[in-house]
């Protein structure tokens, strides 16, 4: 069965303490439903059009799963609090088997 990802590419972070209170919500909300962060901040090299800030990366047994942790109450908390602080492309992705 193939992986399922979060990935994370933040634009802008307009308010740091919408961040924070989103991390604060998020990180036991995908941990509860089984996804691993691999990658969250740390250094980014940008290519072609995209802009060197913040990239998260997270990683679950499956898409359906991934699918799943987005949609929990958790998560939903989480998403209320970082509400308008960021821009950010944020995609579900299915890995390769």
């Amino acid at each position: 069965m193939a992986k399922g990802y979060w990935v994370s590419a933040y634009h802008t972070i307009a308010d740091p303490e919408k961040l924070a209170a989103y991390n604060k919500l998020a990180g036991p909300a995908v941990r509860a439903a089984g996804g691993r962060t691999l990658a969250r901040g740390g250094r980014v090299v940008a290519h072609d059009a995209g802009i060197a800030e913040r990239t998260v990366l997270v990683e679950f047994d499956s898409f359906e799963q991934a699918v799943a942790a987005h949609a929990s109450a958790a998560y939903q908390e989480a998403l209320a609090a970082l509400a308008d602080g960021v821009e950010r492309d944020f995609r579900i992705i299915e890995g390769l088997d």
